[in-house]
């Protein structure tokens, strides 16, 4: 399993990822899931991959060979619009599973894959899509700025409480970070280190992309302070009618 979001705020966007790949009673395996395409200055995409790796690598592969061909039929390179990006890569899936996949299919073996793929091209604004194992996709709204692939459930409150549209890229990074240790201390699945990726609008080009694991000083002072506001806001909690006008003894030690 695995956990990967992108956060669409006014002034860009965010990428986040958490690297884990098996997590066997005896064998834990690591692989980025986080990928970078584009020509400086004119486009610029990131694309996150849950499910199956070796679809998923297929898929980069696939993404590499055509923007490197000096002709291409379709490429991201050659695409005009965010949205025929996605098609372009649900098509890419699509045709990798089946190639590859029908047969073990018939086993009840699953070589899905989902995507999320982000940036911008040229002048036209930046977007952020979720591309189904299916091959088809939908787009952030301004309602719900952020999609999510893999292990969703346990790092989605914080996003619904938090993200807006005026939210700054600096804080739906931390957001994101939150997200991700969230669900790395419910579900074994997903696991460090982290990857963090911020665009810039019409920058047309990464930021510096960031690594955490869980030794890291920034990760870990993040995470102690999340959980001591975690539980400073539990003890403010309303008492119920019933309880000792004198307050219990914070969970936070204070």
């Amino acid at each position: 399993m695995t956990y990967c979001l992108a956060i669409k705020v006014n002034d860009g966007i965010v990428f986040a990822s958490d690297t884990r790949t098996n997590a066997g009673v005896d064998q834990v395996s690591t692989y980025s899931k986080m990928y970078a395409f584009g020509i400086p200055g004119e486009r610029s995409f990131v694309m996150l991959s849950a499910g199956n790796l070796a679809t998923t690598q297929a898929v980069v592969n696939l993404v590499e060979r055509d923007l490197a061909a000096a002709d291409p039929e379709r490429s991201l390179k050659t695409v005009d619009y965010m949205f025929d990006a996605a098609h372009y890569i649900g098509k890419l899936s699509c045709g990798v599973q089946a190639a590859h996949c029908e047969p073990a299919k018939e086993e009840g073996i699953k070589f899905d894959a989902s995507f999320i793929l982000g940036g911008q091209i040229g002048d036209s604004a930046p977007e952020i899509y979720l591309v189904y194992p299916e091959g088809n996709y939908i787009a952030a709204s301004p309602t719900k700025p952020y999609l999510q692939i893999g292990e969703t459930k346990y790092g989605k409150p914080i996003l619904d409480r938090i993200i807006a549209g005026e939210t700054s890229l600096e804080d739906a990074a931390r957001c994101a970070l939150v997200s991700l240790d969230s669900t790395m201390r419910s579900n074994l699945s997903v696991g460090p280190p982290v990857e963090i990726a911020i665009y810039r609008n019409n920058s047309l080009a990464l930021d510096t992309p960031l690594t955490f694991d869980t030794d890291s000083p920034f990760y870990q002072a993040v995470q102690r302070s999340w959980n001591e506001g975690l539980n400073r806001v539990f003890d403010d909690l309303p008492r119920f009618d019933w309880e000792s006008a004198l307050r219990p003894v914070s969970r936070s030690g204070e």
